[in-house]
């Protein structure tokens, strides 16, 4: 699914239309985690399983790195893999970026991977820009491994058995395979060029133990191309659901990852942030159409990829259209939107951004005479949740992992693979000597 410019799942501006809640605690607010040493996130592993027999497959590879001030990313060559046919590109302009194979001793010399593997070789990919402080050096790294172990054939099927450790993947079959057999539930997909491919998130902090067999069943050439998927909704009741093109768009490449602080629950109040990608070319702007019954107030955004700080603007949908901003959705002429203006992105082009403010939602979270409330609908496939300072959870309805940042409060992080809202439900108590 493409990232949605006028999203109806997040809270809206409205910047003078509505006044600012009590001023946010400083120990309720925002939490960025700081390193010296190397750290990444948004991690996403594409392969696609070339001829069988070769052993050999193609590995895309999406890293970004978190480091403020890295100008490297280190990339392991995994044991028992021969890789060839490297490259390397920036995610945000296309271009490709230099690179070296080093070993594990000549990785140390750098504080980044002060506790490089000896036995290991490295990719080491220079940046195009250090990362910028709480920002993003995003890149993207494409190899091809030999691996007789991991990607053989067994009788008339292919198999690939090999433990994923990254957490959002997926696998591509050659042209002419079927998916007879797999151990980790996931989304099954067909590339435009009518290739099978299976999809999956994996939130667990376990390696997915991945095997995968097929066996050359499947239709190829025009017959075995898919239809373009429709924009008819599901049937099922009670209530209309999603388009058969958003149930059937691969929901571990989505882009869009949002956390809640929940601020004190008297307050009504969470700030929040969501970081997405943009990659529509011609598209300058984003754009929140304010919601009519929403107050909302501290909206800001920043280009991950450089540390570049935006303006909001308000304006009508028509003034919108005057100023030539394109947000890629139509806005009607007399609503009120919040717009962001950057540059216009060219064929090839992306941008990281991040879209944090302040909302307050008296419905969705509130206390109830002792209990701390959180009731809302997530939809985006990466949710987080951040209970206030001096709270436990008592209650979790949807399955989530659990952690506990350095200061002390809860994070509970909700990956739904699934193509619907979860509806979280989240109660707590203070905490004793709170």
């Amino acid at each position: 699914m493409k990232p949605c410019l006028v999203p109806i799942f997040a809270a809206f501006f409205a910047l003078a239309l509505c006044s600012a809640p009590r001023a946010q605690d400083a120990k309720d607010g925002f939490y960025f985690p700081t390193a010296t040493g190397q750290t990444e996130t948004d991690e996403y592993t594409r392969y696609e399983l070339l001829a069988p027999g070769s052993g050999r497959f193609k590995i895309t590879y999406e890293v970004t790195a978190t480091t403020a001030g890295a100008q490297h990313y280190y990339n392991p060559i995994r044991k028992g893999s021969a890789a060839s046919e490297e490259s390397v590109l920036d995610a945000m302009t296309g271009k490709p970026l230099q690179f070296e194979i080093v070993s594990g001793a000549e990785a140390r010399k750098d504080a980044l991977l002060a506790d490089a593997d000896l036995d290991m070789n490295y990719i080491k990919v220079a940046l195009a820009r250090p990362v910028p402080k709480n920002g993003r050096g995003r890149i993207v790294i494409i190899k091809t491994y030999e691996d007789a172990k991991s990607y053989f054939v067994d009788g008339k099927a292919i198999v690939f058995d090999r433990p994923l450790g990254v957490r959002r993947n997926k696998v591509v079959l050659p042209a002419g395979y079927e998916v007879v057999g797999l151990t980790v539930p996931s989304q099954l997909l067909t590339e435009s060029d009518g290739r099978i491919a299976i999809s999956f998130m994996n939130n667990s902090g376990a390696t997915a133990p991945v095997v995968l067999r097929a066996t050359k069943t499947a239709q190829t050439g025009a017959a075995g191309a898919p239809k373009a998927a429709t924009k008819q909704r599901s049937w099922e009741s009670p209530f209309e659901g999603e388009t058969e093109e958003n149930r059937l768009s691969e929901r571990a490449h989505q882009d869009r990852d949002i956390v809640y602080f929940l601020q004190q629950p008297e307050t009504h109040a969470f700030a929040l942030y969501h970081d997405y990608t943009e990659t529509r070319p011609g598209v300058n702007g984003y754009a929140n159409v304010v919601r009519k019954g929403s107050t909302a107030s501290n909206p800001s955004a920043s280009v991950l990829d450089t540390g570049e700080q935006l303006q909001a603007k308000e304006m009508s949908g028509a003034e919108m259209v005057a100023s030539k901003i394109n947000a890629g959705e139509a806005v009607e002429p007399d609503a009120r939107v919040v717009v962001i203006p950057f540059p216009a992105l060219q064929a090839g082009q992306s941008l990281r951004l991040r879209i944090a403010e302040t909302y307050t939602a008296p419905v969705s979270y509130k206390l109830d005479g002792e209990d701390l409330v959180f009731d809302r609908s997530l939809g985006r496939p990466r949710n987080a949740v951040v209970l206030p300072s001096g709270w436990y959870c008592t209650f979790n309805a949807i399955p989530a992992t659990v952690s506990q940042l350095p200061d002390g409060r809860v994070r509970f992080d909700y990956w739904n693979g699934r193509p619907e809202p979860v509806n979280v439900l989240l109660k707590a108590r203070r905490r004793v000597g709170s």
